[in-house]
């Protein structure tokens, strides 16, 4: 390739030296790009989502999950919702353990899977 351009080795390496430092450039930017979209990404889908948070004692519906996600539990007309259930313990992670009427636990579900139940 240096013969076909008239260069020599020497000038050859210093190209592509010069090559493989605007390279780290190039790359440099790119991460900065990627890094300004992810913020932007987060801030956008952070704009969206609300936070539910539950004190113990609160009246919340469940939503109703089937151990196997393909299934459909009930027809086109039944809740989605299980409840009124009441919030017994509140844990760090956004989880809560919560009580139905009739007394039986429920075991740690998502605070997203609650919505608050007014009565």
């Amino acid at each position: 390739m240096a013969i076909q351009e008239g260069l020599t080795n020497e000038e050859n390496a210093k190209l592509r030296l010069q090559d493989l430092e605007a390279l780290d450039e190039k790359r440099l930017e790119a991460q900065q790009r990627l890094e300004c979209y992810q913020a932007r990404l987060s801030n956008a889908f952070n704009k969206k989502v609300r936070t539910r948070i539950f004190q113990v004692g609160d009246l919340v519906l469940a939503l109703r999950r089937p151990i196997i996600t393909t299934h459909k539990t009930g027809s086109k007309f039944t809740s989605k919702w299980v409840g009124p259930n009441v919030v017994q313990e509140v844990y760090t992670s956004g989880a809560y353990k919560i009580v139905a009427e009739d007394g039986l636990r429920i075991g740690p579900i998502n605070g997203k899977f609650l919505k608050r139940y007014y009565a």
